[in-house]
């Protein structure tokens, strides 16, 4: 089995068998929302080569932006030619999640590049919110944190404020001078999704550093990520497993802090922090399937 998780930045991709993983391996993302369907098929085409995955009997895909069966389909089709001959699987990535939280049914909180909660209960019911993308929502992601600390910068330039810390470590980040330089930096078309999700570690170091801006932009998005847990876990009459995970879940403390605070507000005590990549989820959904 090929087992893959899509995510915005990358693609980490698992080689099966017997249920022991012989392989690993990264490349570039193949999620068509944040790259050309070209960029996307040249780097399956060099994951697959390098996993050996063209004889794989199945390949289980994780991937973000996976609405309608047409959304799946057309990642399947990308997928088709570097592994002909095995029956394709493609889910939203928060199912990964779930399944590598060690749980069957609960709600999944992805907090990356993007952001999305999905869940499910004893019933086999589903429910999920967020996950519109970054134009529609994505509130807490990478890419949502580093536009509130452009529009931060702007704000205080707006006033007539010398740059701060925060400024200054999104400028330097990005290789610009001055805050006005960043509207036009933040519109081009040689950044994008994944450019601007890279910077929100500008914010979390910040943060660790004491700035009180920056402090607030990570617990308005831990508190947008347990908003939305809080609505999958009511609508499926459940009170957790709530499993946070992806690169900002799984890596920032104050969010995870946050996170498990404001759910406790509302009475979901059950919060754990995934401890192992979603990828691995793929072997139990398969095993599930067989």
């Amino acid at each position: 089995m090929i087992g893959l998780d899509i995510g915005g930045t990358k693609t980490r991709g698992i080689k099966v068998i017997g249920g022991e993983v012989v392989d690993d391996r990264e490349a570039g993302s193949a999620n068509v929302q944040n790259v050309t369907p070209e960029v996307a098929a040249a780097n399956l085409a060099e994951l697959f080569t390098a996993l050996g995955g063209a004889d794989a009997a199945t390949v289980y895909v994780g991937a973000g932006g996976i609405d309608t069966e047409a959304d799946a389909d057309a990642l399947a089709q990308l997928i088709r030619p570097h592994a002909p001959h095995a029956e394709i699987t493609v889910v939203h990535d928060s199912r990964l999640l779930l399944a590598a939280g060690r749980a069957r049914t609960g709600v999944a909180v992805i907090a990356g590049t993007g952001t999305a909660a999905w869940g499910t209960n004893d019933d086999g019911e589903e429910a999920r919110a967020g996950g519109w993308g970054y134009l529609l929502g994505d509130e807490g992601s990478g890419y949502w944190l580093a536009r509130e600390a452009t529009r931060y910068s702007l704000h205080r330039m707006n006033l007539g404020l010398e740059p701060d810390a925060l400024t200054q470590a999104l400028l330097e980040a990005v290789g610009l001078d001055a805050p006005r330089e960043l509207i036009a930096h933040f519109h081009s078309p040689s950044t994008g999704r994944r450019y601007w999700a890279q910077q929100a570690r500008v914010v979390v170091e910040a943060a660790d550093a004491g700035h009180a801006g920056a402090r607030f932009m990570i617990d308005q998005a831990s508190h947008d990520l347990a908003r939305m847990a809080a609505q999958v876990a009511r609508q499926l009459g459940i009170d957790g497993p709530v499993i946070l995970g992806s690169g900002l879940g799984m890596n920032v403390r104050r969010l995870q802090d946050g996170f498990r605070a404001a759910l406790a507000e509302q009475g979901i005590e059950d919060v754990r922090i995934l401890d192992r990549d979603p990828v691995f989820g793929t072997i139990d959904l398969a095993s599930r399937r067989s």
